[in-house]
């Protein structure tokens, strides 16, 4: 049996009478593809709120610090500037008043210094001077170190003084400058003791090298000067004599001990000098034994063999001898007008060749005195003390 056909139009009759609800779902209820999704919730703002707040806050901690740390850069600039002035016109103002020949190095200490400035006084301040002239020498150099510093004035340009309540420092002599203006590149210094300087080198007498040697005894003269007194000078002729200026017995001159040893094995110079009354009587020797020995070769042998005449021969002063017998030093190989003028060199006059003194510069108010003297192996120093000094005007 065929079924009835169906009419289309029916089918669209159906429809109208429903719903678009009921024909798209099944139970009438509507359904979407967002049903799976989280449900919407409305925006919290206050997260935001804070989130930008600190992202807006972090330049603003940034820009303060710079300007802070500008600030600060800005007063230390200006702190080292004013502190740069006022060191160089101390400096000036010292060079001026010590008539100096270079201006000396100011060091100014403590920080900050415009809140020293501002209560009129300074912590400490280090001065080192160069090369001050002292007469015959010259001051390698001379540090000062000021404490408890007064100051008279309205700022950093107009400071009119300065009262220096202590100051304590040192003065240092070197033997390079000694060596140059004192040896002239012939004599050298160097030290011998905590209070004792040698000089050695080379003296031209009657146009002949001669060895020297001097001892310089260092002493303080007053309060503020340095001296010395020379003694043990002495001038080698080679290895044949060494001459001591002076009239004691151990002065004038003398044989060496390698000179007098070689003398005594040398018969006919002995024998030369044995003949001159003037050394037997410096000898001691009896005349019944110099006689004896000038016949007898044996004696003569165990006289001048014998220790005691070697060191006797070598205190015998041959000056006695220069003038009365000329020809006997000759013979031994002493020049006779090298002898003349070593006799007419007095002790004060090359003395005067190793000797130095110098006194410290007066310093404008209060009083300055040199403390302990020693010799070191870089020359001489002598520490330095004062109180009440009185600077600018």
């Amino acid at each position: 049996m065929v079924p009835p056909r169906r009419n289309p139009y029916d089918e669209l009759a159906s429809l109208a009478g429903q719903p678009l609800e009921d024909f798209l779902t099944e139970d009438g209820t509507e359904t979407t593809e967002d049903d799976d999704e989280e449900t919407w919730t409305p925006p919290n703002h206050r997260r935001g709120s804070r989130r930008r707040n600190r992202a807006t806050g972090l330049p603003t901690v940034i820009r303060i610090l710079v300007w802070v740390l500008t600030l600060a850069c800005l007063v230390t600039l200006a702190d080292r500037w004013a502190l740069l002035y006022a060191e160089h016109k101390a400096s000036q103002q010292l060079k001026d008043k010590l008539h100096l020949v270079a201006a000396p190095e100011v060091h100014i200490g403590g920080f900050p210094f415009l809140t020293q400035l501002a209560a009129q006084r300074l912590d400490s301040v280090s001065v080192t001077v160069p090369d001050i002239p002292a007469h015959r020498v010259t001051l390698t150099q001379v540090t000062a170190t000021a404490d408890d510093i007064r100051l008279d004035g309205d700022g950093p340009t107009a400071v009119r003084g300065a009262l220096v309540r202590q100051v304590h420092g040192q003065v240092l002599l070197s033997f390079a400058d000694m060596n140059r203006e004192l040896g002239a590149s012939q004599v050298a210094f160097t030290a011998q003791g905590p209070d004792r300087v040698r000089a050695h080198g080379t003296l031209r007498v009657a146009g002949r090298a001669l060895s020297v040697r001097a001892d310089a005894r260092i002493r303080r003269d007053g309060d503020r000067g340095i001296a010395t007194s020379v003694d043990g000078i002495r001038l080698d002729i080679d290895d044949l004599a060494t001459y001591r200026p002076g009239t004691r017995p151990t002065e004038g001159l003398h044989l060496t001990p390698a000179s007098a040893h070689r003398l005594t094995r040398e018969a006919e110079k002995i024998k030369a000098l044995l003949a001159v009354p003037e050394i037997v009587h410096r000898l001691g020797v009896p005349d019944s034994a110099v006689r004896a020995a000038l016949h007898d070769e044996d004696k003569l042998h165990r006289l001048t063999g014998a220790p005691r005449f070697l060191h006797d021969l070598i205190r015998v002063n041959l000056l006695d001898a220069a003038l009365a017998h000329p020809r006997l030093l000759e013979r031994l190989g002493l020049d006779l007008s090298l002898l003349t003028a070593l006799t007419k060199l007095t002790r004060p006059q090359i003395a005067d060749r190793f000797s130095f003194a110098f006194q410290l510069p007066t310093p404008p108010g209060g009083a300055v005195r040199l403390q302990r003297v020693t010799v070191g192996k870089d020359g001489i120093r002598a520490d330095v003390s004062g109180r009440g000094l009185l600077l600018g005007r």
